[in-house]
């Protein structure tokens, strides 16, 4: 949600850190019932920044003028695990992977902000570079953008078709393994 409301205008959004889950989990107070809210004026617009489509990720392979990062778990990132919608195996050539889950304490919170650099120092995201996150289905890649907008980064976008776009075309390069110069497959 916090992607989705940046995306269309909403600069002040805040994230319940840990969910309702945690909240209930604490015994914190909810409400019930009928909620009344007060009429307000906004107006919705597209900041096309924070998208990439499949031409701007084309592009990018080319160009790397972007890092990619993938949020998938590291054997659907390398193609060592199937992915569970039938499509191929792999990642977009030179992206890095950084699994969401990488970002997260076990109840769910994000992790501590030297934590998180230590992540993405870990996969080997260059920070000097304009950040793409990805994954399955344009999901988790909004965990990833969030933690890396808690490290203060402001130039963050998110492939929103993800690998169930990337992965299910047949024009698309993919790469196979875990590093960068691996095997490369692409029909076109």
């Amino acid at each position: 949600a916090w992607f989705m409301f940046r995306m269309f205008g909403v600069n002040e959004v805040a994230i319940l850190d840990g969910g309702l889950h945690k909240w209930f989990t604490e015994g914190r107070p909810i409400e019930q019932g009928k909620v009344t809210l007060r009429h307000r004026h906004f107006t919705v617009w597209r900041d096309p920044a924070a998208v990439r489509d499949l031409e701007q990720m084309k592009a990018n392979v080319a160009t790397g003028a972007e890092e990619v990062v993938d949020a998938r778990s590291a054997k659907r990132f390398t193609g060592e695990e199937a992915d569970p919608r039938g499509l191929a195996a792999g990642h977009i050539p030179g992206s890095k992977n950084l699994p969401y889950d990488r970002l997260l304490n076990e109840d769910g919170t994000f992790r501590g902000r030297d934590e998180i650099r230590a992540a993405f120092d870990e996969a080997g995201v260059d920070p000097s570079k304009p950040l793409v996150t990805t994954c399955g289905s344009g999901v988790t890649a909004a965990v990833v953008s969030f933690a890396a907008a808690l490290l203060g980064r402001e130039d963050i976008a998110l492939y929103d078709g993800s690998w169930s776009e990337w992965g299910l075309r047949p024009d698309t390069e993919k790469e196979i393994g875990a590093g960068c110069k691996t095997t490369t497959t692409a029909t076109a």
